[in-house]
C-alpha cells in the first residue's frame, strides 16, 4: 500500500519508540500534522517553537530518550535555533523536524523560506535537507542513531512540503548508511598501567564528574568507584546529581559559582580525573595553570574535547561507563584518608549550611532551596532558569539522584526553565516537578504557561521576585 512522505515520517517515528512530540504547526509542515492526527503519538502544542525545543530537551533529560520537536519553515524554524544550540552545548539528544518550502522554490527567496540547515550546521551533530520521500525512513533512523550515540546531541531534518506530500511505495525496513561516523572502539585497558601508576604515586587525587556521567547512566558506578578508592568527587553544573549532595566524598560544584570546598580541592590536588566534562571556562577558568600543577586524566567520548581546553597527561576517548568499569578493577591503590579528612574539615567549616538563616524575616534563597529540597524529597525534578536562581539551586538544593536537575549549562539560556519543566512533567507525570526562576528569565517564554494550563501539567513554580535582572545587577555592582 502506498503512503505519503508525511505518513512515512510518522511511521518511522513510531518505529523509534517516540510517544510524545512538541511543536507548532504551519503551512510548510501541514502534511506532517495531518498524518499525525491518526497517529498514537501525543502532540504537545507549545506557544512558541523555542518552547517546543526546550520542552523536548526537558523530556529527554529526565528520560534519557531522544526528544522530538516540530516547526514549520522560515520563522518557525529559526525560532528553534536557540533550543537546538542549547541542546548542543549540553549534549542532549534531540530531533528537530522542520517544514520547508517546495523543492522547486528553494533558493528563490520564496515566502517563509530560510536555509535552516545552513543556519544550524555549527551546532548540530548533523542535519538533512530531504529531497526524496523515499529517503525519509532511512534519514529518520540515522538521525535518531546520530543523536543518541557517542556524544549525544541535536540532529535537524528539514523536509520540503512537497516531499511530505509525495507518494512512496510501502515502507521498507530502513538501513543506516553512515560510513563517516565511527564510535570509539579503541582498547583502553592498555592505558590503565599508566593510570594505576598515577594513582599509586598520588597523595591528593580527585574526580571531576561532568554531564557525561549522567548521559552514560554511570552515576551509581561513579559513587561505588569513589568509595572503593576513597577519592573525593566534585561535579560540573551538568554533573550535579551524579553523586548525592550529602555523600561524605562529595565536595560540591566546581567553578566560578561553585563551592569553596570543591575549588579548594582543585587548587590542592596533584591528580585530577576529568570524566565526561568539557572543561568550560565557567568550571575551570585557569585550566592550563591547573595542568601545570597537577597530573590530568581526561576521559571523554568526543575526541574533539581532549586537549581543547586543558592539556591532559593521559587521555582516553571512551564512554564514561566503560572507563569506570575498568578503573573499578584496579588493585594496589593507596589510602587517601589524610587528604579526604582535610577536605571534609574544609567542607564542614565552609559549608553553606553554616550560613543558613532560618530565623530571618527575609526570604534567604539558599535556605529556601535547602528546605524546599528536604520537603520535596529525593525524586523531585528541579528545573531552573538562568542567573542567580540557577546558582542558588545548584549550590544549595539537596540533590540525591541523577536526572533531577534540569538547567541550561553551556548556553545559559534564559527562558529554559518553564518549558523544560513542561517537558519533564509530560515525561514523568507521577513525579513532583518544580520550576525555579527569577523574574527576568521567566518572562522570556512566559507564554508557555498557556501550554502548562492546556496540558493540565501540575508543575510547582517558585518565582524569586527581586525586581531586577539579579545576575546582571550583581556583576555591575562588583565593577
Amino acid at each position: 500500500m502506498d503512503m505519503t512522505g508525511a505518513q512515512a515520517m510518522i511511521k518511522a517515528l513510531e518505529n523509534e519508540g517516540v510517544k510524545t512530540v512538541f511543536g507548532y504547526p504551519g503551512a510548510a509542515v501541514m502534511p506532517f500534522y495531518d498524518a499525525l492526527l491518526v497517529s498514537r503519538i501525543r502532540h504537545v502544542l507549545t506557544r512558541c517553537e523555542q518552547g517546543a525545543a526546550h520542552a523536548a530537551s526537558g523530556y529527554s533529560r529526565v528520560t534519557g530518550q531522544t526528544g522530538v520537536c516540530i516547526a514549520t519553515s522560515g520563522p518557525g524554524a529559526t525560532n528553534l535555533i536557540t533550543g537546538i544550540a542549547t541542546a548542543y552545548m549540553d549534549s542532549i539528544p534531540l530531533i528537530a523536524i522542520t517544514g520547508q518550502v517546495a523543492l522547486n522554490l528553494i533558493g528563490s527567496d520564496s515566502f517563509q523560506e530560510v536555509d535552516i540547515t545552513g543556519a544550524t550546521s555549527p551546532f548540530t551533530k548533523h542535519n538533512y535537507l530531504v529531497k526524496s520521500a523515499a529517503d525519509l525512513p532511512r534519514i529518520i533512523k540515522e538521525a535518531f542513531y546520530l543523536a543518541s550515540t557517542g556524544r549525544p546531541g541535536p540532529v535537524l531534518i528539514d523536509v520540503p512540503v512537497d516531499v511530505q506530500s509525495a507518494s512512496i511505495d510501502e515502507l521498507q525496513p530502513a538501513t543506516i548508511n553512515l560510513p563517516g561516523y565511527h564510535l570509539p572502539a579503541g582498547e583502553i585497558e592498555t592505558q590503565f598501567g599508566e593510570i594505576a601508576t598515577l594513582l599509586q604515586t598520588s597523595k591528593s587525587p580527585m574526580i571531576c564528574a561532568g554531564g557525561g556521567i549522567i548521559s552514560s547512566q554511570s552515576a551509581g558506578l561513579l559513587r561505588r568507584t569513589a568509595e572503593r578508592f576513597g577519592i573525593p568527587v566534585v561535579t560540573t553544573m551538568m554533573g550535579i546529581g551524579s553523586i548525592p549532595y550529602n555523600h561524605p566524598l562529595y565536595l560540591g560544584t566546581l567553578g566560578s559559582h561553585g563551592t569553596f570546598a570543591a575549588n579548594y580541592a582543585l587548587s590542592q590536588a596533584d591528580l585530577v580525573i576529568l570524566i565526561g566534562a568539557r572543561v568550560g571556562n565557567r568550571a575551570m577558568g585557569a585550566a592550563e595553570e591547573i595542568a601545570r600543577r597537577a597530573k590530568i586524566i581526561h576521559v571523554d567520548i568526543d575526541p574533539a574535547e581532549i586537549g581543547k581546553n586543558i592539556r591532559p597527561h593521559v587521555s582516553l576517548v571512551t564512554d564514561a561507563r566503560r572507563f569506570l568499569e575498568v578503573l573499578f578493577r584496579l588493585e594496589g591503590i593507596p589510602d587517601y584518608g589524610e587528604w579526604v579528612n582535610s577536605l571534609q574539615t574544609i567542607k564542614k567549616t565552609r559549608c553553606y549550611d553554616t550560613f543558613l538563616n532560618q530565623g530571618s524575616d527575609t526570604i534567604h534563597p539558599p535556605t529556601l532551596m535547602r528546605l524546599m529540597g528536604l520537603a520535596a524529597g529525593p525524586d523531585a525534578i528541579i528545573t531552573t532558569e538562568v542567573g542567580q536562581n540557577q546558582i542558588w539551586v545548584a549550590n544549595h538544593y539537596p540533590f540525591i539522584n541523577p536526572r533531577t536537575f534540569i538547567t541550561s549549562g553551556g548556553m545559559g539560556t534564559m527562558g529554559y526553565g518553564l518549558p523544560s519543566a513542561l517537558g519533564a512533567k509530560v515525561a514523568r507525570p507521577d513525579q513532583t516537578v518544580i520550576a525555579v526562576s527569577g523574574d527576568g528569565s521567566l518572562q522570556m517564554l512566559l507564554q508557555e504557561f498557556g501550554t502548562v494550563k492546556q496540558e493540565k501539567a501540575a508543575i510547582k513554580f517558585v518565582l524569586l521576585n527581586n525586581s531586577r535582572l539579579g545576575m546582571v545587577h550583581e556583576m555591575q555592582s562588583l565593577k
